[in-house]
C-alpha cells in the first residue's frame, strides 16, 4: 500500500465516506486497465457510495420494522383463500394508499395468511424506502403500558408514530383491559389522516366492542380506521390445517 493510496483510505474513513472505501482498490484497477476518464472513475466511486448508503438505509429499517419473520407475497398460498387473490396484492404494489395514508384491514379466522400478506406488504414497502413498524398487538399493549417509565418502549412507541406505515397484527387474541383500550384509541388517534395502518384480526367488527370493553370507544376507534380504509374478509381452511392432513396422509 503506498502512501498516497493510505492518506486516501484515511481521508475516507474521516469523511464517513464507506462505500466508496470499500470499492477504492477495485475501482482504481478497473480505471488503470480501461483507461477510464477522471470523470467516468469520480461517478463510479461516487455512485458505489451512493449504493452503499441505500443498501445501508434498507438493513437499518429492515431491522427497525420489527418483522418476526421475513414473508413475501410471491410465496402466499392462495390456494382456498377467498377474499383476497393475487390481483388484490398486485393492486396495493403500487403504494398509493400509503401515500395516501388510507388503512388497510384483514379480517378473517387463523391460518389464512392475513399475517403473511401484513408482512409481504411491509417488506415491499421497505424495499420502496419507506419507514415501517411491525407490532403484534400484545406487544404494542406492553409498549403503551411502560412508555412513560422505560427507555426502550418509549423509543419504539416514537419510532411508530414517525412511520409511515404502522402493521398491528394479531388483534383479538388476547383479552384487552379498559386502560390497554384507552391507549390503543389515543395512539390510532395520533396515526389517524397522518400514516396508514394496517391491522389484521380474528374478530369482526361486530366484537370488537366486546373485545375493548367500552362500546362508545370502540365506535370512535373504528370510525378512524375505517375512514379512508380497504377491507378484505378472508375465508377458507387453514393452510396450516390443509398442510397437516396432507402430511397425516
Amino acid at each position: 500500500m503506498n502512501v498516497a493510496y493510505a492518506k486516501t483510505l484515511a481521508s475516507l474513513s474521516t469523511l464517513q465516506l464507506r462505500g466508496i472505501a470499500g470499492r477504492l482498490e477495485e475501482e482504481i484497477q478497473a480505471a488503470e486497465a480501461t483507461k477510464l476518464s477522471y470523470a467516468n472513475f469520480l461517478q463510479n466511486i461516487l455512485s458505489a457510495e451512493l449504493a452503499f448508503r441505500v443498501e445501508r438505509r434498507f438493513q437499518k429499517n429492515l431491522s427497525a420494522a420489527h418483522f418476526p419473520v421475513e414473508k413475501k407475497l410471491d410465496t402466499l398460498e392462495y390456494t382456498g383463500m377467498k377474499g383476497f387473490g393475487k390481483m388484490d396484492a398486485a393492486g396495493l404494489l403500487d403504494f398509493a394508499w400509503l401515500d395516501n395514508h388510507e388503512n388497510l384491514l384483514f379480517f378473517g379466522p387463523p391460518g389464512l395468511g392475513k399475517t403473511h400478506i401484513a408482512i409481504g406488504l411491509g417488506l415491499r414497502a421497505v424495499e420502496k424506502g419507506y419507514i415501517v413498524s411491525f407490532e403484534r398487538m400484545i406487544s404494542l399493549l406492553r409498549l403503551l403500558k411502560t412508555s412513560e417509565v422505560q427507555r426502550s418502549s418509549s423509543f419504539r412507541i416514537n419510532r411508530i408514530l414517525k412511520s409511515d406505515l404502522v402493521i398491528i397484527d394479531e388483534i383479538g387474541y388476547s383479552p384487552v383491559e379498559k386502560r390497554e383500550a384507552n391507549l390503543f384509541f389515543n395512539l390510532i388517534s395520533e396515526l389517524y389522516e397522518k400514516r396508514s395502518v394496517v391491522i389484521t384480526s380474528n374478530k369482526g367488527f361486530d366484537e370488537w366492542a366486546e373485545m375493548m370493553g367500552d362500546e362508545v370507544m370502540t365506535t370512535a376507534l373504528l370510525d378512524r380506521l375505517l375512514h379512508h380504509s380497504k377491507t378484505f374478509n378472508l375465508t377458507g381452511e387453514s393452510y396450516r390445517i390443509q398442510n397437516l392432513s396432507k402430511e397425516v396422509k
